[in-house]
């Protein structure tokens, strides 16, 4: 099939939501860059040259290579990303933060490899089920494999500890189980489980419990574990339709915890009020309508796969990361796809919407 024009309007949904994104980090970031490094651009400027930069030569790189080509290497780049992911926890190379070891660090240089696993595991579990319909009726063949995969995935996360990353590779999971069309009864099972293992964590640690029970009443322990999503709410609030203008947020001067992580969102609205936070949800609705078009016109059901994996990861994570940092769920920790500060999470994202945009030169 001869290629055609890409999807503009999918680029330029990605790149709005880079520049928007940029924007908001470098007014979120300027206090707590001043106190830990004595200037106001220290978070823009590493996320512009080990995540921005990265990215480009990724997303440029993976748009012009046929997509196809990643189904032959999805294992061997899978298995790479589980040896990097295991080795956050050896000593000298694994860093650990905030009590979680999630990242390797080769001499100044820190990276996490569990979004490189995120794209791995797509392109792995699309290439798995794309191979013929007898496999998707053969559970040795198709589900053994993925739950085999996913076990080593979910324990190598869960000892980190970080179980955001364990709901997110779930819902990837079960985003292309069920566009495989997969028995429903595996869906449902898988579905069961995850929502069993959701309680078993939470009561397994304090911690969880405690985020949970804030969740439930937030009026409970205001100064202690539900601190964070109160002066998140305070944020929100204090936007109103047009937002205290950029720059001048109230939140981002040691108040609100995470504000270049999973809070950014808070401060996005306290700055660019309603407006701004709907703009920005609009874009993360707009690249998933381009996203799910190129996922039904795709040539082949590898494509069709591959597309729905990715554009259900960023949504998923992105309406996560809004929905609890607005206190409509509990608090995850989990980062706003192309906003939150994180040089390996732009690259890997801009990576891959390089191969979505490949597909959407030869959809149908």
């Amino acid at each position: 099939m001869k290629n055609h024009q890409p999807d503009y309007l999918f680029i330029s949904a990605v790149f709005a939501l880079v520049v928007f994104g940029l924007i908001a980090l470098n007014s979120a970031s300027m206090v707590i860059s001043r106190e830990n490094f004595g200037g106001s651009y220290y978070y823009l400027k590493h996320q512009i040259l080990y995540g921005l930069s990265i990215g480009l030569i990724g997303f440029f790189i993976c748009q012009r290579i046929n997509y196809r080509w990643w189904k032959k290497i999805a294992f061997p780049i899978l298995i790479l990303s589980l040896v990097f992911l295991a080795a956050v926890f050896l000593p000298g190379m694994g860093y650990e933060g905030n009590e979680a070891r999630r990242w390797i660090t080769v001499g100044s240089i820190s990276f996490q490899p569990f979004e490189l696993v995120k794209l791995s595991f797509i392109l792995y579990l699309s290439a798995l089920l794309s191979r013929s319909e007898e496999i998707k009726k053969n559970i040795k063949e198709s589900l053994i494999p993925f739950i085999a995969v996913f076990g080593i995935i979910s324990v190598l996360v869960l000892f980190q500890p970080n179980t955001s990353a364990f709901f997110i590779i779930s819902l990837i999971a079960g985003s292309i189980y069920f566009l495989a069309e997969l028995n429903l009864s595996y869906l449902a099972a898988a579905g069961l489980l995850a929502i069993v293992s959701f309680f078993v964590l939470i009561k397994t640690a304090a911690y969880r419990m405690k985020r949970f029970t804030v969740y439930l009443h937030p009026e409970m322990d205001p100064q202690g574990i539900g601190y964070q999503i109160n002066q998140a709410l305070l944020a929100i609030g204090s936007g109103g339709l047009f937002g205290l203008g950029l720059g001048h947020s109230i939140q981002k001067w040691k108040y609100l915890p995470e504000v270049i992580g999973d809070s950014v969102f808070a401060i996005i609205a306290e700055e660019f009020g309603f407006i701004g936070a709907g703009f920005l949800i609009f874009l993360f609705i707009f690249l998933t309508w381009r996203g799910l078009r190129i996922a039904k016109n795709a040539p082949d059901k590898f494509g069709y796969l591959v597309v729905g994996g990715i554009i259900g990861w960023i949504f998923f994570q992105a309406f996560i990361n809004i929905a609890a940092i607005c206190g409509i769920i509990p608090l995850t920790g989990m980062p706003l796809p192309f906003v939150s500060y994180g040089g390996t999470a732009l690259a890997v994202t801009l990576t891959a919407a390089g191969i979505v945009v490949n597909i959407s030169k030869q959809t149908k």
